[in-house]
């Protein structure tokens, strides 16, 4: 179902089982096939590829040549019915790619809220991104990547498949992840290493200066001391009972399945 407000440029093309919400516009010679959901007040420029099975979310932006829910790059996918899921309030820009899950990992591919994804970037099968994420020009995330809310990625970072990327976390441009990087760390190099907390970013969203000064001292603790990774954890625990975001951290250095950039 196409809802009556909705501004179709006569070029596009539109098939199969499509619903767009109120408020939306479609540009020229965009193509929308298969099972796809749109949500209201979306802005769907000019030859914008959407395909399905695709949900999404208001108020996105999506801009020229971007790809959105085509078959994932993956040698074992057969056509299986799987998902890409897609939020709202955010910025879709020029040549980005996002694939569809598989039956592999959970079938779906998952894009929060409010996040930035520059020209060129590139979101593989079974990735998951949270919210307030920014990837730069030609950043790429192989597959079942998971970025926590706030990461930012800027130019030419590629991420090695099932990494996760810790909330808060800063990646400079040009860096390879091919490990796990923690939250709130600032990581750089080929391979990425450690270089830092990221200081500025936890400011901006309001991180009181006492939480800060216990994540620099996880971060020593965790870098600086020169302890074994089940040391460290030890040494951190004891301050993660009384701040959140040490337990955070912690508890991605626990679950890391990659192990974590050293």
């Amino acid at each position: 179902m196409i809802h009556e407000s909705v501004k179709v440029h006569p070029s596009a093309v539109i098939e199969g089982n499509v619903s767009i919400g109120a408020g939306s516009t479609v540009g020229p010679f965009t193509y929308i096939s298969g099972d796809v959901t749109i949500g209201e007040n979306n802005e769907i420029m000019s030859h914008v590829v959407i395909k399905g099975r695709t949900i999404m979310g208001d108020d996105n932006k999506i801009f020229p040549f971007a790809v959105v829910g085509e078959d994932c790059q993956d040698k074992k996918y057969a056509g299986e019915d799987t998902l890409l899921e897609i939020g709202s309030r955010n910025v879709i820009r020029e040549s980005v790619q996002m694939h569809r899950g598989t039956t592999q990992d959970n079938s779906i591919t998952k894009v929060g809220n409010d996040n930035l994804f520059c020209v060129n970037a590139h979101i593989a099968h079974d990735c998951v991104v949270g919210d307030n994420v920014i990837l730069g020009n030609n950043a790429t995330l192989a597959g079942h990547v998971t970025v926590e809310d706030y990461v930012i990625l800027t130019a030419l970072v590629p991420v090695h498949q099932f990494c996760t990327l810790g909330a808060h976390s800063f990646i400079a441009g040009g860096s390879i992840v091919v490990q796990d990087v923690p939250p709130f760390v600032m990581a750089h190099g080929n391979h990425a290493k450690p270089v830092g907390i990221n200081v500025e970013g936890l400011k901006r969203r309001g991180f009181e200066k006492a939480e800060i000064m216990a994540i620099r001292r996880a971060y020593k603790t965790l870098y600086r001391k020169g302890l074994k990774l089940d040391e460290a954890k030890q040494e951190i625990a004891i301050e993660a009972k009384a701040y959140p975001a040490v337990a955070k951290f912690l508890a991605n250095l626990s679950n890391s399945q990659r192990g974590i950039i050293r």
